[in-house]
């Protein structure tokens, strides 16, 4: 306990950096997955054909090898990148060509007869998504999301491979300096510390998904009870 509280000042700041690295990468990732897994769903060919493209370049990239290529290889073309960027960048286009997969099939899992019947009623197709189509594909596209958000959330310590001051690496640096100073290396109680943090935060976005699972299938049989 003593070992923490001295490093604290250190620590809470490696913490808030992952943070605000796994906020600003979910955000991303949601937007970019949401916005081309719909248009994804529509006819236009040449549209899905290009949507297609960028989901199988980037599916088949590691995420390692993808936020090394983008840290290195960014420089080369003038593009001057911070390590921060750069692995929300990398992390980024991974997370929504995965993302953008989840939500078209979320949606095409909606059965046919729902997409009839509401052209059949001429309403718009912005229309049809909002009211009819995302409500329905929810239950569908919550539990893989999920689980490809708390992928993101632990491969934001990739970042310490090219240098943000992320929690990892934080950790990494109190290590490296408590065993040349003091003689002794707290790896274990360092790294402990670090594993039950990202326990933490994953849990937790597990478990928030499972009560929006329970809320939405509560909400699907009220709608479907018939009434007296």
């Amino acid at each position: 306990m003593e070992f923490v509280i001295e490093n604290w000042g250190f620590i809470s700041k490696g913490l808030l950096m992952t943070l605000k690295l796994a906020l600003v990468i979910l955000l991303f990732t949601t937007v970019i997955s949401v916005l081309l897994g719909t248009l994804a769903t529509l006819q236009n060919r040449p549209l899905r054909w290009l949507i297609h493209g960028y989901v199988e370049l980037f599916r088949s990239i590691p995420l390692i090898v993808n936020v090394f290529f983008i840290f290195f290889g960014a420089p080369l073309l003038g593009i001057d990148l911070s390590p921060f960027a750069a692995v929300t960048l990398g992390l980024t286009l991974w997370g929504s060509a995965n993302g953008i997969e989840i939500v078209r099939g979320g949606l095409l899992s909606v059965p046919r007869h729902q997409w009839k019947s509401a052209w059949a009623l001429g309403l718009r197709p912005w229309h049809i998504y909002f009211h009819i189509v995302a409500p329905q594909s929810l239950k569908a596209i919550l539990p893989a999301y999920t689980g490809l958000l708390t992928l993101l959330v632990q491969a934001t310590s990739l970042g310490a491979l090219v240098g943000v001051g992320e929690f990892l690496k934080v950790g990494q640096i109190i290590v490296e300096r408590s065993t040349m100073m003091g003689g002794e290396s707290p790896a274990f109680t360092v790294y402990s510390a670090v594993l039950i943090v990202y326990f933490v935060i994953c849990s937790a976005l597990t478990w928030l998904s499972r009560y929006l699972e329970r809320r939405l299938g509560r909400s699907a049989s009220r709608i479907t009870q018939p009434q007296p």
